[in-house]
């Protein structure tokens, strides 16, 4: 058991959140209980997530994507009434870690990424430095298998854009709606970019420069970090800790 005080400072001390502009707030979000005996972890702190959390008798949740983003309405109706009244009638702490998660250079979404997939980061890349980039272990001859890998490793399909055909020695890749930073991928000297989304401009960055584009999933490519994080904090407090997984096609 651990007070939600001990739960928030290690956190901040793990993640440095501080050190982030960020797109909402980073650390609790929603205060609950005190004591805190049980955490539960996941993506995002949607409904089903949040009501799973309740049956399995979570304290607090810790999430990725939290309630609350700069440009937001603010007025607490429809959904938000939904996931708030959840939470303060349970009383059930939240907190959330965006880029700071993201960013961690061990227990971060891009650093548990390339573990799963085989890889380490070797630099670092893009605005406040999230990108990654490093050599492949073994070089890839064709897009295609190195998306064939992708897929087997995240258990879901992936998007393509081709390049020029060229062998696959390095890749960079940042986790979630990271499809902007491909142009940044590109000037780093990548063969390949590997994010979880793309839009539109991509397919023809890709065509006109050469460098390869996958689009693995912003779920599946930001399921990693939320769960080293909650593992270890879980450890040094004496939690008990659960990943709950809400399946989501994006």
């Amino acid at each position: 058991m651990a007070h939600r005080t001990e739960l928030e400072r290690l956190l901040a001390a793990t993640l440095e959140p501080t050190r982030f502009k960020d797109y909402g707030p980073n650390g609790l979000q929603v205060e609950g209980r005190d004591q805190i005996r049980q955490l539960v972890c996941g993506v995002t702190a949607s409904l089903a997530l949040i009501d799973a959390a309740i049956e399995s008798g979570a304290d607090a949740i810790l999430v990725h994507h939290g309630l609350f983003w700069r440009g937001q309405d603010g007025r607490v109706t429809g959904w938000m009434k939904q996931r708030l009244s959840r939470l303060l009638t349970h009383e059930v702490n939240l907190f959330a870690y965006h880029l700071p998660l993201d960013a961690h250079p061990e227990l971060g979404n891009n650093a548990q990424l390339a573990k799963h997939l085989g890889w380490a980061a070797e630099g670092r890349f893009g605005d406040q430095d999230l990108g990654c980039i490093g050599a492949l272990p073994t070089a890839f001859e064709s897009l295609d298998a190195l998306s064939a890998h992708v897929e087997q490793r995240l258990g879901r399909a992936t998007i393509q854009a081709a390049g020029d055909g060229r062998p696959l020695k390095r890749v960079a890749w940042c986790t979630g709606g990271a499809q902007g930073y491909f142009e940044a991928a590109i000037a780093a000297g990548a063969d390949v970019f590997i994010t979880g989304e793309i839009s539109e401009p991509q397919a023809h960055y890709a065509a006109e420069t050469g460098v390869a584009f996958i689009a693995a999933g912003h779920h599946a490519t930001e399921r990693y970090g939320v769960q080293a994080l909650g593992r270890q904090v879980a450890e040094q407090l004496g939690l008990q800790y659960r990943f709950i997984d809400i399946p989501n096609p994006a």
